[in-house]
Formats: structure tokens, sequence, C-alpha cells
């Protein structure tokens, strides 16, 4: 009752037209009404559509790929080293007397069986002097004894002669040429130290500076060497490898210091000079130790390079590149394309259809600026190179090269 008082008090309250409009709507059928439901839906609705937020559309990244490619890659190791002679003599006095004369000049190049030295050789020529002398009676003694014994060989047989004189005619005979074979000895040991007095260069090289001066006694008595020569026109390089490089050089079945046919590379070095320079002539690795140095955990290895102008000098340290390893057809990838975390290394690949795959790999030896991916990777797939930092596993990705170009 109360709320029909209210709404009778609310239309008397009207004034004549919207008492109108009250009783014209009171009059109103169900269709009349279903026609302004129908209105009043459609007015919201068009309103709410007019009203929608704009939809946000979906931002595909954009990212430069590369094609995985195969290439023969060489792995090198890089070694501290130093350079030695190939042939370092010490030329000594082997007899003992006062120089006489030096023939060469110090620091020039001398050639084998060049005479260097003389040492004064008076003492030893009267000495092969007697020894000839000497020879030559044994000599005459022989031919006594051989003609005594030629005389009783006939007395002997016709029973003029006894055997005790034949005995004894053998015994001289025999003595008599041992005595010439023992003065021949004497003679050419003698004739032996008298060549001595020449000292003669046993190779050729480069002659150091004389270490004795004329007139000084020299041999067993005084000092003994007299000048050093070194054969340089071919080096040796000497640098030491860890017992680690030598476990991976096996597992690839590369024997440092072995020659192999089957092998289609060779193990050679290139050294670096103290301007950091690279040296122009390369050498082969001939010789490796054949056990490691306990102290040090290396062993010891050698390269002989030609030095025919003498830029290397014996003694000199350098830094020695070996050829290790060449890896063939090996699968290869931009070293900037790899992420490394503490479950691995992985990379970014570009499937066919758009798709990112995040991609774990196991990594090989680095060269330059690109690392062998041993497992992971095949040739010819697509790895995302730059812009890889914004990508996720099963996101879509756009290659650059693909975009088209503005107007």
């Amino acid at each position: 009752m109360k709320g029909r008082q209210f709404l009778r008090n609310t239309y008397n309250s009207l004034d004549k037209g919207s008492q109108y409009v009250v009783v014209k709507i009171k009059k109103f059928n169900w269709r009349q009404w279903l026609a302004i439901g129908i209105a009043v839906v459609a007015v919201v609705a068009l309103v709410i559509w007019a009203t929608r937020p704009e939809p946000v559309a979906e931002i595909i990244p954009v990212v430069s790929t590369e094609t995985v490619s195969t290439e023969d890659v060489e792995i090198y190791g890089e070694y501290p080293g130093s350079v030695r002679a190939q042939q370092f003599v010490e030329v000594r006095a082997r007899v003992e007397g006062y120089l006489e004369q030096m023939l060469f000049e110090e620091g020039t190049y001398v050639k084998k069986n060049q005479v260097l030295f003389i040492i004064d050789p008076r003492q030893y020529k009267a000495t092969v002097d007697r020894a000839k002398a000497l020879l030559a009676k044994n000599k005459a003694m022989e031919l006594k004894a051989e003609q005594d014994l030629e005389r009783i060989r006939p007395l002997y047989d016709q029973k003029a002669a006894s055997q005790l004189d034949l005995d004894n005619a053998i015994a001289s005979y025999e003595s008599a040429k041992a005595e010439v074979q023992m003065s021949e000895a004497d003679l050419r040991q003698d004739e032996l130290a008298l060549s001595y007095t020449t000292v003669r260069s046993p190779i050729s090289g480069y002659i150091s500076e004389r270490y004795v001066d004329i007139g000084s006694l020299v041999g067993p008595g005084g000092q003994s060497l007299l000048a050093t020569i070194v054969k340089s026109d071919t080096v040796t390089v000497e640098f030491k490898m860890t017992d680690l490089d030598y476990q991976v050089s096996k597992a690839r079945n590369v024997n440092i210091g072995q020659k192999d046919s089957l092998r289609k590379w060779d193990p050679y070095v290139t050294i670096t000079l103290a301007d950091k320079s690279i040296y122009k002539y390369r050498g082969l690795v001939d010789f490796a130790d054949p056990q490691v140095d306990s102290k040090s955990g290396t062993f010891s290895v050698h390269a002989d390079i030609p030095n025919p102008d003498r830029e290397l000098l014996p003694g000199q340290f350098t830094n020695v590149t070996l050829l290790l390893d060449v890896r063939e057809d090996a699968v290869v990838v931009p070293t900037k394309a790899v992420e490394i975390e503490k479950d691995g290394s992985y990379i970014f690949v570009l499937r066919n259809d758009n798709v990112v795959e995040r991609r774990f790999i196991e990594l090989g030896p680095e060269t330059g600026n690109k690392v062998v991916v041993e497992r992971g990777l095949l040739p010819g797939e697509q790895i995302v190179t730059e812009g890889f930092h914004k990508l996720s596993h099963g996101m879509k990705a756009r290659r650059a090269d693909q975009l088209q170009p503005a107007n």
C-alpha cells in the first residue's frame, strides 16, 4: 500500500505533459515492450563495442642467422721455446805445445777441415823422425832374421843343423817381425800426434773468438779449449709440451715427433720473433722426448728450421706455434653465438617453421673467432648469431634477411 501511495504521489507531482507520457507508457502492450528491450540491448552493445580496447599485436623478434657449415679446422698450440744451434763444436788442442799461429778471423764462417791453429810441431817432428829411424832399423833386423832362417832350413833338412838351431832362427825372425809391427804402430801414433799440431775445423760454421793468445801453452797441461764453432744455417727450436697435450694428441691418433704417411698434414711449427713478426720459414717436429719430466710434467719437443740468413741466433727465446691437429669436415659456429652457463653450453636454432629451439651442444676446440661443435648440431641448420638475448625456447622469430624492404 505504501508503494502504490508513493507512485500515486509521484504521478500527481508531475506536470500535465509528463502525466500524459506516463499514461501512454502504461498502455504499451508486450510487443512494444519487447521492441524497447531489443533497442536498449542494441544501444548497450554498440556502446561496449565502441569503447572496447584496441587488440595488442603479437611482437615477433627479428634475429640474424647463419647456416651451419663444415670446414677443415687447424688446431694450434702455443709454447715458449728457445733456439739452439743444430751443431755446436768445441775446438780443443789434442797435444801439448805452444800456440804459434791463428789462421782465421774471429766471428767469420769457416769450412770443414780449414786450418785454424798451428801448435809448435818441432818436438813431434823429431819424435816422428826417431820412429822412422827405429822402424828402418827393425826392418833391417827382420830382413837379416829372415835370411838366417832361409839358410838354416836347408841345413836342417840335410841334418847339418839341429832342431835347436832351427827353433832359434824361427824365434829370431818372428821377434824381428813383431818389432817391425811395433815400430810401425809407434810411427803412426807419432804421425797422428804431429798432425794434431795443425788444428782444423771439424765442421762448417761460424767460429767464435779465440780463447787463448798466440804463444800460450795449450793442450793437456794447459788451456785446451781454443774456440767454438756453431753450425746455424739450420737451427733447432726446443719447447716443452705437457702430458695433457700428449694425451689429447694420442686420442686423435697423432704421434708428435713421428712421421705418418697416412696423415695428410705434418705437425709444423712457426716462431714469433722479438719484434712480434712471424719468421718466414717453418720447421717440422722431428723429435719428442719419450718420457715426461716428473718435476714439471712436461716433455721436450724439437723442430729444425732453416736459417740461411742467420736471423735466428742460438740462445734466443721465442714463442712457438705448433700445428697439433687438423679436424676435417668439422662443424663450426661463431663463438659469439654460443651461450655458456653452469648446466652446459647452448645455442638457439631457428627451425623451418620459424620456431626457436634452445639446443644444448658439446663444444670442441676454438680456432680464431669460431668454435668446433662436437655434438648437437647438423650442417645446414640455421643458428641465431645476433638477437638471441631476447629469445626463449619455443617462441617464434623472424630472420632479418627475410624482411620485406620498406618502400
